[in-house]
């Protein structure tokens, strides 16, 4: 089964060579005792009706592809976005693997974050000489200006005190007194990766801003901004642009853009860019503070409202045509500066945008899922181009979540058959695709599994994927995307439009039978 050098083939050309095949089918016969064609079939079939739904929306014991991440995997990407800072995970070295290998996959870059690599003996006796060693080692050969600490299951359950810890570790010489070390415990059993960069971010508070000094709303004359969990660079990008063109000062509180797209030129770069550690001091003295996923920065809101005495001003996040209009005007009365000609300008290019293509979505059924704000911001956006978002489905949605979104749906034609779901996983959003089947499918890379079932059921049952959120492992460079200001608009509905003519050219390929129009006018 070796390669020929002068004719490598990768992956699927390889396997259907002739002695992959007879592997394969000696391994089925003699050792997986398989039920045979027929059954799988039949039972597959099964899990395509109406019936096993009604089965799979009752299970209370299991999950299964929860469509959300563990809290430390959030905690991991706020504390990248702060200048000269290790993530430092206080847990299983097995955990750090999955988060560093599961970021890299998503931003194609090294991601640092170290572990204290607890074992059993530390699951007995707690993980202190765990942190005291870590602290030092990490310390020492990374050289960084701030060490961010998270926890993982294994130090919840024993119940690690990482205030205790750190201030032992300063005090006993590991780490020097002075030396910054936020922290956030972040069990991976409740909440999800959402939670855990929400609290995270208010560790980072907390180090910084808890102590309530001569703080004075306004002062500097800024606008902090916090995009909670946001994986698309070019969002950070965006929103600094639109900004700067407004003429607005501001301080981009935990910005990962740089260090998760380092350029190839020679030069590795374990840390760059990032908020400071004086942007961080001085949050307090802004203007105001600007959540731009206010579902699950809880936490963030409640330190800006009662220690920092700002307004903290009710947002939705930036997505789409009116929710980037609300932001853009927000800025604007809170600072006094003028929305600048170019940004009406390319107000007006989305406004064409959306005239050129609206006949080709008006109507088109749209299954959605992933993060509370990100779907509320995609389907707010469906909304404004006629879009049908008939299934919605968010693991680590909220009750309250749940109601603002079936407000918006009944306040819009478009949304009068929609089903939003809360706490379900991805297995019931399968069932879903098969019930209530739409057009196209909206998430992250895991929905391709599901899109591979509804084909295998019958080219007529398909329903693609559009690869719009977080992960995507499978294709490259769409986290430099943006989905977030007019700019993100403009992406968002050049993907879905081009996925609903990609799938008509897919429809109309048949020689003298399907191919009924002139392709090339659309």
């Amino acid at each position: 089964m070796s390669q020929n050098i002068e004719n490598i083939k990768s992956c699927y050309p390889l396997f259907e060579q002739d002695e992959y095949q007879n592997l394969f089918a000696d391994k089925h016969a003699k050792y997986e005792e398989a039920h045979g064609d027929e059954k799988v079939r039949e039972v597959f079939e099964w899990t395509t009706t109406q019936e096993y739904k009604d089965l799979n929306f009752s299970r209370e014991a299991l999950t299964i592809d929860p469509a959300k991440a563990c809290q430390p995997l959030g905690a991991v990407l706020c504390s990248l976005g702060f200048e000269k800072t290790l993530p430092y995970v206080h847990g299983s070295q097995g955990c750090v693997a999955y988060f560093r290998t599961y970021f890299n996959r998503h931003f194609r870059e090294p991601v640092a974050c170290v572990s204290d690599s607890m074992t059993e003996d530390a699951a007995v006796f707690g993980g202190h000489a765990n942190m005291n060693d870590g602290l030092q080692n990490a310390l020492a050969l990374y050289k960084p200006e701030m060490i961010a600490v998270s926890t993982t299951c294994m130090a919840e359950v024993i119940g690690d005190d990482l205030q205790a810890f750190t201030n032992n570790a300063k005090k006993d010489g590991f780490v020097p007194k002075d030396f910054p070390v936020p922290y956030a415990h972040t069990p991976s059993f409740v909440g999800s990766h959402i939670t855990g960069w929400d609290n995270m971010f208010e560790g980072f508070c907390n180090t910084f801003t808890a102590d309530k000094a001569d703080y004075k709303v306004g002062s500097n004359g800024k606008l902090n901004i916090v995009t909670g969990f946001e994986t698309y660079l070019g969002n950070y990008r965006v929103i600094k642009r639109m900004l700067t063109e407004m003429g607005v000062p501001f301080a981009m509180l935990s910005d990962p853009s740089e260090v998760l797209d380092t350029p190839s030129d020679g030069q590795y770069r374990m840390y760059a860019g990032g908020t400071t550690q004086d942007e961080m001091k001085d949050a307090p003295n802004a203007i105001d503070t600007l959540m731009l996923q206010p579902w699950h920065l809880v936490k963030t809101k409640k330190m800006v409202k009662e220690t920092w005495g700002q307004p903290a001003t009710d947002l939705s996040i930036p997505m789409g045509l009116e929710w980037t209009d609300d932001f853009l005007m927000k800025v604007s009365a809170l600072t006094g500066k003028a929305i600048p000609a170019s940004l009406e300008l390319e107000r007006g290019r989305l406004v064409d945008m959306i005239t050129d293509s609206h006949t080709w979505l008006h109507g088109k059924k749209f299954g959605v899922y992933g993060d509370p704000d990100f779907v509320e911001g995609l389907v707010k956006f469906l909304l404004e181009l006629g879009c049908e978002p008939n299934v919605i489905l968010c693991n680590n949605g909220s009750k309250k979540w749940k109601k603002s979104m079936e407000k918006m749906l009944a306040d819009s034609p478009y949304g009068q058959g929609s089903e939003v779901y809360v706490g379900h996983d991805l297995w019931h959003f399968r069932s879903l695709m098969f019930t209530n089947k739409p057009d196209f499918m909206i998430g992250n890379s895991y929905g391709k599994f599901i899109q591979r079932d509804t084909l295998a059921k019958g080219k007529a049952f398909e329903v693609p994927l559009i690869r719009l959120g977080f992960p995507i492992f499978d294709r490259h460079h769409l986290h430099r995307m943006t989905t977030l200001g007019y700019e993100g608009a403009m992406y968002m509905l050049t993907t879905l439009v081009n996925a609903v003519m990609e799938k008509i050219d897919s429809e109309t390929m048949e020689l003298g039978k399907t191919d009924y129009n002139f392709d090339l006018v659309r």
